[in-house]
């Protein structure tokens, strides 16, 4: 039975798949579509309300020296990324990687959870950009009924009408083909960018010297509690994070680590992009690079121009143009945020259909997901079905609560990468490798204690959520995926090892 579980695919194998005519995708992508894809996602909700949640609650004006810790973990796990993404050029990213190194359980494992981190992820930025659009429309004088705003307290009845129409937009977009996905992205990025340089540009005129002092406040610590609701390793080990001082940045960080959410779905893109083994390292290291730039500046204007503990949890960026005297800048904010969160939402769907579509055309999930559409070549089915889900999910559930489980999925699934790495360098030391993780196993493992620390960090309560979410996992993979596995008997043979050559 060991054997079944740890079957794996090997890499030949997983690139023959996608030559197959109902199941091929379409590679119409470049290395600036791809960097444009990773900047569209990890630009968002992180970059306009972040910073002030972690400067005044947690580090003070050292808050972008947590951006700068929390971007070097995400740049560990990309230079695993990109190793794998230039080896395996496949649809389905983490997934597929554990499949050529790890065997089908662990696959399975990390696509279930990426199913889940990318489904909440864009079900949370949904909603997010629905009371963007709602406090727009409130200023202009435009009121939706409360029932339709997902938030009628009245009769405890609600649905999220624009968070809905927007999923469902977007799922038409990706259906139609990645190309003109890309092209949408591309104007959308470009104001959210533009949005963000004049943040940057005009508030460092309104910057006091002053409010940089102190860089680093005084620590204060948390009193150790023991709640569910603490952090794992509060409960585990009995240290409580700290609130400032040098501890404080760290514990930021694994505030300010959702900012960063996203890179990896350039890689979910590798199966559509012409020169995937040049390209997606580019993309992937890239868009990693210019936003963890941003995130720093942003961090350093807005704690410069008002005082860490006077700053805005909802608004830091807005309210500290407004405390300057400068309301239109505020309005504009808005605007960028509420425009940037789409290509968030967009982009996270496009990963979570492709890991989705990766996943059946193995055979864990019923095959009918895989077909590819006979004229855009795209998952049309996958996307389809994933798109109305979320649609309904984020019209009719609050999910501030669960956003946390985006993060601990996508550390886990950084983890899970980063000793793929390690395994198939050593199980397969000669297949052609575009791009090499430098210092092996050394990047690999500093990526998988960071992320480890990271998870750590976050709520038990999340971990109890994920617990049970990875147990549905369990018993789906063994009443279907296991059977079902075209590595099964009855399927492809198993495929632990290259076919080898004829003599």
């Amino acid at each position: 039975m060991s054997s079944t579980l740890f079957r794996t695919k090997n890499v030949e194998q997983s690139i023959q798949d996608t030559e197959e005519p109902e199941h091929a995708l379409k590679k119409s992508l470049s290395a600036l579509d791809l960097t444009v894809f990773g900047v569209g996602v990890i630009i968002g909700t992180g970059i306009f309300v972040l910073t002030g949640t972690a400067a005044k609650n947690t580090a003070g004006p050292a808050v972008s020296l947590s951006f700068v810790i929390a971007g070097a973990v995400c740049a560990l796990a990309a230079l695993c990324y990109a190793e794998f993404a230039s080896t395996v050029p496949v649809a389905g990213s983490a997934y597929t990687f554990s499949y050529a190194s790890l065997g089908e359980l662990p696959a399975w494992i990390i696509g279930w959870d990426l199913v889940l981190e990318l489904a909440l992820g864009t079900a949370v930025v949904a909603v997010g950009w629905s009371g963007y659009i709602h406090s727009l429309l409130d200023n202009w004088g435009w009121h939706l009924p409360e029932a339709l705003g997902g938030r009628d307290g009245a009769t405890g009845f609600g649905f999220d009408i624009l968070a809905a129409a927007l999923v469902l937009l977007l799922t038409a977009v990706l259906v139609v083909g990645m190309k003109v996905s890309a092209r949408v992205t591309s104007v959308v990025v470009g104001i959210k960018v533009a949005v963000v340089l004049i943040v940057i540009v005009a508030g460092a005129f309104f910057v006091k010297g002053a409010n940089y002092d102190p860089f680093i406040p005084a620590e204060q610590p948390v009193a150790a509690g023991g709640s569910l609701k603490a952090p794992l390793v509060q409960l585990i080990f009995g240290w409580a994070p700290s609130h400032f001082g040098v501890m404080g940045i760290f514990t930021a960080a694994s505030v300010v680590f959702f900012a960063f959410i996203g890179f990896d779905v350039v890689a979910t893109a590798a199966e559509e992009t012409r020169n995937p083994q040049r390209d997606v390292p580019r993309g992937i290291l890239g868009s990693l690079i210019i936003c963890t730039a941003l995130y720093v500046a942003v961090s350093i204007v807005v704690t410069g121009m008002q005082k860490y503990s006077a700053l805005s949890v909802e608004a830091p960026l807005a309210d500290a143009f407004k405390a300057t005297g400068h309301p239109w800048f505020a309005g504009l904010i808005s605007f960028g945020a509420a425009v940037g969160l789409t290509t968030v939402c967009m982009i996270l769907l496009l990963g979570q259909s492709r890991v989705f579509f990766a996943m059946s055309r193995d055979g864990l999930l019923p095959r009918f997901f895989s077909q590819t559409h006979p004229k855009y070549r795209t998952p049309y089915r996958s996307t389809i079905l994933l798109g109305v889900v979320i649609a309904v999910v984020a019209g009719f559930t609050s999910l501030s609560e669960l956003a946390e489980l985006v993060n601990i999925g996508t550390l886990f699934a950084f983890a899970i990468v980063a000793l793929s790495v390690i395994i198939l360098r050593r199980s397969r030391p000669d297949l052609p490798r575009a791009f090499r993780t430098p210092l092996v196993p050394l990047v690999p493992v500093l990526s998988v204690l960071a992320s480890l620390w990271l998870m750590l960090n976050l709520p038990a309560e999340t971990w109890l959520r994920f617990a049970v979410w990875m147990l549905i996992g369990f018993i789906v993979y063994f009443l279907y995926g296991r059977s079902h596995s075209r590595l099964a008997p009855r399927g492809h043979p198993p495929a632990g090892k290259p076919p080898r050559p004829p003599a």
